[in-house]
């Protein structure tokens, strides 16, 4: 039975794991088998921008790209809001164009995603990566239709059991991220969490990365 990586950095080759990948435009590796690709809202270059979306946009029509990301919005950066937001806007209309998911890195901006979403009324499947919140914004998280995905904090904030044990089955991704943590020990825990075997985890995740992904 295989894992499924939901948002890694750091593709490992691993036989035994489907890694969703995340790469940066301008500095994209055409040898990884899944990745996701996009414009991360820390590395936002306005010079730089219109050959990065140009460049996503060629991806995205690639069956090796599963989603747009890591895009999203930050309020603990420099970077203006108003600038954050046009560019994430820009990379949603192209998920919406090309029909792929759209994984978040979402800062402390949970209410300015919701209002988004409704706002242009996407229809493609959303996840939170890097999940940290207390129930109460996952709840509104859920109820809005995004899915979230877990992995450090999971692993190392033990306030996130009951949140996590609390969102639906068909909601939840895993994930490494940058951790040197293994997959296997965040699908250790979880499962753990969810009174679940890990060969029952790994179905469950199955299941869901292919209602999302097609895959």
């Amino acid at each position: 039975m295989n894992f499924f990586n939901l948002h890694t950095h750091k593709y490992t080759g691993s036989p035994s794991i489907t890694e969703l990948v995340n790469q940066y435009p301008w500095e994209f590796d055409g040898a990884i088998p899944y990745y996701s690709i996009g414009i991360h809202p820390w590395y936002i270059n306005e010079e730089r921008l219109e050959t990065d979306l140009k460049t996503i946009e060629e991806k995205l029509q690639l069956k090796e790209c599963l989603a747009l990301g890591e895009c999203g919005l930050d309020k603990r950066i420099e970077i203006p809001m108003e600038l954050q937001t046009a560019v994430f806007e820009k990379q949603i209309a192209l998920a919406e164009k090309h029909e792929k998911p759209l994984v978040l890195h979402l800062v402390a901006a949970f209410d300015e995603l919701i209002e988004i979403k409704k706002r242009l009324k996407i229809s493609v499947p959303i996840i939170i990566h890097g999940f940290s919140k207390n129930e109460q914004v996952a709840k509104q998280l859920l109820a809005n239709g995004f899915y979230l995905s877990f992995g450090k904090y999971l692993l190392r904030n033990p306030e996130l059991k009951e949140v996590f044990q609390a969102v639906p089955n068909d909601r939840f991704f895993l994930e490494t991220d940058t951790i040197e943590e293994t997959l296997e020990e965040v699908y250790d825990l979880a499962a753990n969490y969810k009174g679940m075997t890990l060969v029952e985890m790994q179905k469950q995740i199955a299941a869901n990365w292919k209602t999302v992904f097609s895959f």
